[in-house]
């Protein structure tokens, strides 16, 4: 099997910097980490490799920075990566991102001179939150997909995918290929060895830039003029806090103190 996984370098902090002119995220010089849902995608293919055989191949789209979450990967199971990388890409929004990558996995096919059968992506970044782009690459590429994903496995030629719901969870096939955007699954991620960590150093990272004739990109659809999304102010919101503290002799006392409060407010 030909697996792909889409991979997010996302801040490793709580202080987002906004580039004050274009309203995007300020990513280089902030430290970074592989998005956590992109990481549980990250193992699930790899277990999904180790079971069926074959590769698999670790794609971002960012700055050169990037470069160092594709050497994490490289580090606990994948075998090849691509950066996605040009000052045309810049400022895309989800739709202009998703259609981005979707010509960099046809560019990686060509590249590789295989297909891909499956998909992975985490189910949102922890910094945007949208959970859009991989949904829109299934859409871009024409392909079955499924979200929300915690386990998946080959089954009499089909994809059979775990999906967590609000009521416990689904069982779904599929044809292949597909593409499976990833949650929190029930086991943690592994670590890279010592040995994942020194081949992953020493591994050739491939660029893919939109000058790439793999790409064959429509340049109307790329970075902020690709993007239908247009932020038109960004700002931290002021935070108050207006707690009140309920407290009886016994926890009857305190419930019925609350009930009266929130009797007096009109809330029930």
């Amino acid at each position: 099997m030909n697996i792909l996984v889409c991979v997010n370098q996302v801040p490793d902090t709580t202080e987002i910097k906004i580039d004050p002119v274009k309203h995007t995220l300020i990513r280089e010089g902030v430290p970074s980490i592989v998005n956590p849902f992109d990481a549980c995608a990250l193992e699930l293919a790899v277990r999904l490799k180790e079971k069926e055989g074959g590769n698999v191949y670790v794609v971002s789209m960012g700055p050169a920075q990037a470069k160092n979450a594709l050497k994490e990967c490289l580090s606990v199971g994948a075998d090849q990566a691509f950066l996605v990388t040009d000052r045309a890409f810049g400022g895309s929004d989800t739709l202009a991102t998703s259609y981005i990558l979707s010509r960099a996995i046809g560019a990686i096919e060509k590249k590789t001179g295989g297909k891909i059968d499956v998909i992975f992506c985490g189910k949102q970044a922890i910094d945007g939150d949208t959970a859009q782009v991989g949904p829109e690459i299934a859409e871009h590429l024409d392909l079955p997909h499924a979200t929300l994903a915690t386990a998946v496995e080959m089954r009499d030629g089909k994809l059979r995918v775990t999906v967590d719901t609000d009521e416990g969870y689904d069982i779904l096939e599929m044809a292949v290929p597909a593409l499976v955007t990833v949650t929190k699954t029930t086991f943690d991620p592994r670590r890279p060895s010592i040995k994942g960590k020194m081949m992953a150093n020493r591994a050739v990272i491939t660029e893919i830039t939109n000058e790439d004739p793999d790409m064959d990109c429509d340049q109307t659809r790329l970075g902020l003029k690709g993007s239908p999304t247009k932020v038109k102010k960004t700002f931290t919101p002021n935070q108050t806090k207006n707690g009140v503290l309920i407290q009886g002799e016994t926890d009857v006392d305190s419930a019925v103190k609350l009930a009266a409060v929130l009797s007096a407010a009109r809330i029930i």
